[in-house]
């Protein structure tokens, strides 16, 4: 299996998760689930298929539907199994860093005129 994400690297999510994510979660084909969740709500969220047009988009727009899939799968992969990291608050206080950048960049997104945004 090849990692097939559009959006977002494997090297972000795993930066995201930081370096004492568990590697038994930590995998390509979750990799693959995660980026498809992430890629799917930022579709859904801006009426538009982001995947699809992902070359048509510019530079700077691209970097914030990154930064979200990367957050969001971080999200999930922290909360696979938080044994890993120094305590379970680190973790815990990871997962709330992410989740609150998240919220932001929803709420950011959701206040654009999607075509003037984009560009479309």
């Amino acid at each position: 299996m090849a990692y097939t994400g559009t959006i977002v690297s494997e090297a972000e999510m795993t930066f995201m998760a930081g370096e004492n994510v568990d590697a038994t979660g930590n995998t390509e084909a979750n990799h693959n689930i995660l980026a498809y969740y992430a890629e799917t709500f930022l579709s859904d969220l801006m009426k538009y298929d982001i995947v699809t047009h992902w070359g048509d988009l510019g530079t700077n727009k691209k970097k914030i539907f990154s930064e979200y899939a990367a957050r969001f799968a971080a999200i999930s992969l922290i909360s696979y199994n938080m044994n890993g990291y120094s305590s379970r608050i680190e973790a815990e206080d990871m997962v709330n860093i992410h989740w609150a950048r998240c919220e932001q960049i929803i709420e950011f997104l959701q206040k654009q005129d999607i075509k003037d945004y984009l560009g479309v």
